[in-house]
């Protein structure tokens, strides 16, 4: 079963290699069982300039792994102005479809999940470049002491929420969001898009490798939410000064503890009432629908991806715990 496993993810990485930059918005994983809801947790402190935050996401790799969670974390962008759209699931064609995350110069479409913390379900609310420096909202995250480039802006905040008081994690089919790609999105999934940095990729594997990490062990409350740490240090772009924390590393079990209580919208919460029809895990049958929308919009679809095998279903009714929402 090991040599199965590795010859499998050897093959998967050497596709990968073969994948333009541009396409890191295509869908690699398919099964038909839907992903767990996402669990409410803390953001850590970002303790200096320069990093850009990833939200925590439910993965998938075999049927014997089945979902893992990838906790959040502080990253630094792969070169100035870029900005990260987060990966999502999506019901097509009777399966759930797995559409990676990406760098770009625009946020892309991410199937109106309300990640929390900036990703309120379309666009980005948590932050913006400003001549090379990258400037903190904090009205939607959370920074440590001594920042310069940070401002306050509300309205953006509640104009990209797409409230989801379930936190459900796909797009289309039974219980999934349905929200539409806006022209903007649609636009920027077209763009010169660059994949997971190195340090991103070793994260996902860590976390994959982690029994602890998996919803068959944690029941939707994984160990390690987010990570403490960042994952590096940041590049000298966008950094405040020359206090960059260079000793940072990927943290890995060492996440601020789940929580179960939702927060306002303004919080980097998902809001409280909700527009889209919830439901945290429809059952392992084919449904047929699009990707999830937020309330007040619709949902995009992507392109399917390498067929994987059916994962044990999570428990349905299980209510998230520790979503930064």
């Amino acid at each position: 079963m090991k040599v199965f496993r590795s010859t499998r993810l050897l093959l998967l990485a050497f596709l990968l290699s073969l994948v333009p930059a541009s396409s890191f918005a295509g869908v690699f994983i398919n099964i038909t069982v839907a992903p767990p809801v996402l669990p409410v947790y803390e953001q850590p402190l970002c303790p200096t300039g320069g990093y850009i935050w990833t939200p925590g996401y439910w993965a998938y790799d075999n049927p014997d792994v089945g979902y893992y969670w990838v906790p959040g974390a502080w990253v630094p962008a792969p070169q100035p102005g870029f900005l990260w759209t987060p990966p999502y699931w999506g019901w097509e064609n009777g399966i759930y479809l797995f559409h990676g995350g990406y760098w770009g110069p625009h946020i892309g479409y991410y199937g109106g999940v309300n990640y929390g913390f900036g990703y309120m379900g379309w666009g980005f609310a948590g932050g913006e470049w400003r001549g090379g420096h990258f400037f903190y909202n904090t009205a939607i995250v959370h920074v440590g002491g001594g920042f310069r480039n940070v401002y306050v802006n509300e309205r953006i905040v509640h104009e990209t929420t797409y409230v989801n008081v379930n936190h459900v994690s796909y797009a289309g089919g039974a219980g999934g969001l349905r929200y539409a790609p806006r022209a903007e999105e649609r636009v920027a999934m077209n763009e010169h898009h660059v994949a997971p940095t190195s340090m991103q990729q070793q994260h996902i594997s860590a976390a994959a490798h982690d029994p602890q990490q998996r919803f068959n062990a944690n029941h939707g409350r994984p160990t390690t939410v987010a990570a403490a740490r960042p994952m590096t240090a940041p590049a000298n772009h966008g950094v405040e000064g020359s206090h960059a924390a260079a000793a940072a590393r990927p943290e890995a079990h060492s996440a601020p503890q789940a929580r179960t209580e939702a927060r306002p919208a303004n919080e980097s919460r998902p809001a409280p009432a909700q527009h889209a029809a919830p439901v945290s895990h429809p059952a392992p049958q084919a449904h047929t629908e699009s990707r999830p929308a937020p309330q007040s919009h619709a949902a995009p679809q992507s392109r399917p991806a390498p067929q994987s095998h059916a994962a044990p279903k999570p428990s349905g009714g299980e209510k998230p715990h520790g979503h930064g929402r």
